[in-house]
């Protein structure tokens, strides 16, 4: 949700406070757009507005419109240039196209869906809003009738030209299993790439605010600590300990839950005893297929960083790319 973040959240909290509100999207860019599809602007009827649709370059001019609309109550599909001049002005290195869709809270867009779609986003729910560009038709979608544009964070206009899509996924969230060096670099990769990060080591030397400043931390056994998580299909979860007592416990969590990467450091022998004992608990062999293991892609790295970057890697490829990447 990075480019929406609290957006939808603004405009219905200024609404219910009495102001004219308007919510203005990118539903479409060329060439190099200052802002891409789905960053979202709000604004009330004296021009006081939060995000941002164009990094300043069209602002002033969705404002006007905005403004206008929110008195005659209709939406507007405006589309603008972007000048190589403006386009210098916001640091790229040439011009290029958007298309912004202008909504008026309470008229072009429903407040009772507004409210349903703040509701679902606090409940961590991914939500589409879909809008008919060509009039008046606003619904949520739930994850199955977009399955690729949650997977890809992809907001966009549908094949027939006139259905806009905004996605509204829940945050990513990572969970790394034993605080060690590898650990130590992947943490940072992993909120460098818009992870929520919680490490979860029982052990104290391992995971301590010392070798890990600045991230949550749990000491609980590892089952417990994901139970408590609630994994979902926007986590990762990641085993470094190379203890079986630890890791183990972390593994069978989850395998029992919906995560969409589940890697595990060990080699080739550590996987297949691995494999060994969760066959034993009784775990079936297409759930057991799920973990990626040795962890991370195969580039060669040989350094705790190395390491951490082809997880990194595996990682983004399993999101982004699916069950097959």
């Amino acid at each position: 949700m990075t480019e929406t973040d609290a957006i939808p959240e603004t405009a219905l909290a200024w609404h219910r406070a009495g102001a004219p509100v308007a919510v203005a999207t990118v539903v479409e860019t060329w060439g190099s757009a200052p802002r891409p599809v789905g960053s979202q602007l709000v604004m009330d009827g004296n021009a006081r507005m939060e995000g941002s649709v164009s990094g300043g370059c069209v602002e002033g001019a969705v404002i006007v419109e905005a403004l206008e609309a929110m008195e005659d109550g209709g939406p507007r599909l405006l589309e603008f240039g972007v000048t190589d001049d403006e386009a210098f002005a916001v640091g790229l290195a040439c011009g290029g196209r958007i298309r912004v869709l202008v909504e008026p809270v309470g008229q072009a867009m429903p407040v009772d869906l507004l409210e349903t779609l703040v509701a679902r986003r606090a409940t961590m729910t991914p939500v589409a809003y879909v809008a008919d560009l060509e009039g008046d038709a606003r619904h949520l979608s739930d994850l199955a009738a977009y399955p690729d544009r949650f997977r890809l964070d992809r907001s966009g206009i549908e094949a027939d030209g006139r259905t806009f899509v905004a996605i509204h996924n829940p945050p990513l969230r990572m969970v790394v299993v034993g605080g060690v060096h590898i650990a130590q670099h992947l943490i940072p990769m992993a909120r460098a790439c818009g992870y929520a990060v919680t490490l979860v080591d029982p052990r104290p030397a391992f995971a301590s605010p010392d070798r890990f400043p600045d991230t949550t931390m749990c000491d609980d056994w590892p089952d417990e600590a994901l139970a408590g998580l609630g994994l979902d299909a926007r986590t990762a979860v990641v085993t470094l300990t190379h203890d079986p007592k630890l890791d183990d416990p972390a593994i069978r969590s989850a395998l029992g839950a919906p995560v969409f990467y589940l890697g595990c450091l060990g080699s080739t022998r550590t996987h297949a005893k691995r494999v060994a004992r969760l066959q034993e608990a009784g775990f079936a062999a297409e759930d057991i297929a799920r973990i990626a293991a040795p962890v991370g892609l195969d580039i060669g790295g040989r350094s705790p960083a190395e390491i951490a970057v082809s997880i990194m890697a595996e990682v983004t490829a399993r999101l982004r790319q699916g069950a097959d990447a």
